[in-house]
């Protein structure tokens, strides 16, 4: 049972920036509320502030937070410590980087039971296996024998909630929790979260980005703009008639939008040619086969100008794909033709040439840039080894690349750490863009950005590709956003190929039961479309033809 949550003027600086002005609202038992805006908009800011708790160079300067009948910020460092995890608990977005590698799932997930004395370790256990159920995880009794990387990414992160629900707490924050997950996993972890909410009747505050998501979850929707309040109601009033500009945008950055340019024609140019590639990892047999093969038997025809979308749930072999085209994973069989040439299948084989004209933007802007080089350095790399270009024409070029991805060009003297998500994501897209690329691999660009700056950089991208005609072969789990991008959609499951779908017939069929299953997952910006899922699926269990034909 969740106990009432009331804050009231809370304010966080870092330094002299105010990161959160003055916010005050309440949750009920019962209730979820949704933080939702941009990046640095102050939701995660917001929701650490909930347990007391400010990051490193962050402090928390006025305000109240009150959880029941206790006065949060007033409590000592040791006192707040004995509150998280017990009064408050916390689900972070990455579940694969708050779980111990060494340690079981279940030694984890009992361990607030141990930090604050609740009760015995054999107590603790049986409580586990019961959140397990609950969470709709398979094997309950057996899960939590296994070592985190012995689940996928959707049970992973139940887990996490298992070990955020095990003390009972009466506020449960969720920061992003099915951001990095597939639309297929996302809808089974959505399930269990609401389900067990509903049913506990928790206090939730839930922080995301995706509307669609919380129309399935939240009660009320507190919109945050540069640490500031833009507006508080209702979902559905929130989804059907928005008082705030701000809010009207964010609503119209999350409806999908055709951005395709239709560069590709008939008489274009085959560009990349693959052929039965297979591919994988681990100790090679004496056949040539990898120990674990991810790909096998893909083929791919990509035209100049064209966009081809790759997608496919979380372990279906797209990024695998990506890597092999671009010679960072070498195949065991099949080849891979570039503009009428045999590509060697690794990077250390291929010519330069041809490594400046197939770039790859990857997924984490975060990890793919060098956080001690500044954006001047990381852009000169390129343009000097494959441009040979020093002094005023490399400064003039950098400037003209800043531009390009509409970024100011005082950028150029700041580290990575400096800038935000999206602002990183369009240096790591110049960056590709400095070789003159004629394929770029997009490995999930937007995926880990929010709705207004993902639709910003996919417009970015539909512009670059009309103004300089590069080709892109994109990869993505959600389905949306490729349909607003590409040309053609190619569906991969389990690391086959299972159909190529063409623009004219997304909307029309008949088409692979498995893309109308991947389309069907995407959430829809709309209350009711989770509990219209589930009567689906349960109308679905119900008929046996329907049951194989998704088998």
């Amino acid at each position: 049972m969740g106990a009432p949550l009331t804050v009231q003027g809370l304010s966080i600086c870092a330094g002299a920036n105010t990161l959160v002005d003055n916010l005050s609202f309440s949750v009920q038992p019962g209730e979820v509320l949704a933080l939702i805006g941009e990046s640095g908009s102050g939701k995660t800011t917001t929701a650490l502030a909930l347990m007391g708790y400010a990051r490193s160079g962050c402090r928390i300067s006025a305000g109240r937070v009150q959880i029941g009948d206790t006065d949060v910020l007033a409590l000592d460092a040791a006192r707040q410590r004995g509150l998280r995890g017990r009064t408050v608990s916390y689900i972070a977005q990455s579940a694969a980087a708050s779980f111990n590698p060494s340690r079981t799932i279940m030694d984890q997930v009992v361990e607030p039971t141990a930090i604050h004395g609740l009760c015995k370790r054999a107590e603790a256990e049986a409580k586990a296996v019961q959140l397990f159920r609950e969470l709709a995880l398979p094997d309950p009794e057996n899960i939590g024998a296994r070592y985190p990387h012995q689940v996928s990414g959707g049970q992973l992160q139940r887990l996490m909630a298992a070990m955020a629900l095990i003390g009972d707490p009466e506020l449960v924050i969720l920061d992003e929790p099915t951001t990095a997950l597939d639309v297929t996993t996302q809808i089974e972890v959505l399930r269990a979260f609401r389900r067990v909410v509903r049913e506990r009747r928790a206090t939730a505050v839930y922080v995301s980005h995706d509307l669609a998501v919380v129309a399935q979850m939240a009660d009320h929707i507190l919109v945050l703009r540069n640490g500031r309040m833009s507006e508080l109601n209702a979902t559905g009033q929130i989804l059907s008639a928005p008082a705030d500009d701000y809010t009207k945008c964010l609503l119209a950055a999350a409806r999908p939008a055709v951005r395709a340019s239709g560069q590709a024609s008939g008489d274009s140019a085959l560009l990349l040619d693959v052929q039965e590639l297979s591919c994988g990892y681990g100790a090679v047999d004496a056949k040539g086969r990898p120990a674990k093969l991810i790909l096998e038997d893909i083929n791919l025809k990509l035209y100049r100008g064209q966009a081809i979308g790759v997608i496919g749930e979380s372990g279906s072999g797209k990024t695998t794909l990506a890597r092999a085209v671009a010679g960072l994973l070498k195949p065991c069989h099949g080849s891979v033709t570039f503009d009428g040439h045999a590509l060697a299948p690794t990077l250390q084989q291929r010519e330069r040439e041809q490594l400046r004209r197939i770039q790859i933007v990857f997924q984490m802007a975060d990890t793919a840039l060098n956080p001690s080089q500044t954006i001047w350095r990381i852009l000169a790399r390129p343009l000097q080894f494959y441009k040979g270009l020093h002094g005023e024409p490399l400064k003039q070029r950098i400037f003209e690349l800043l531009d390009l991805v509409k970024l100011p060009r005082t950028v150029a003297d700041r580290l990575p750490g400096g800038l935000s998500g999206g602002q990183k994501q369009r240096v790591n897209l110049a960056r590709a863009l400095a070789a003159e690329p004629a394929l770029i691999l997009c490995d999930e660009v937007t995926s880990a950005l929010d709705t207004v700056v993902a639709a910003a950089v996919l417009d970015l991208m539909a512009e670059l590709r009309r103004e300089l005609g590069v080709s892109y072969l994109f990869i993505s789990h959600d389905l949306h956003t490729v349909r607003s991008v590409c040309d053609e959609i190619v569906v991969m499951q389990h690391g086959r190929k299972l159909s190529q779908v063409a623009r004219a017939d997304y909307e029309r069929g008949p088409h692979h039961p498995y893309y109308d299953l991947l389309a069907r997952s995407v959430p829809e910006l709309r209350q009711g479309w989770l509990d219209d899922m589930d009567r689906a699926a349960a109308a679905a269990a119900a008929t046996p033809s329907t049951r194989e034909a998704l088998a």
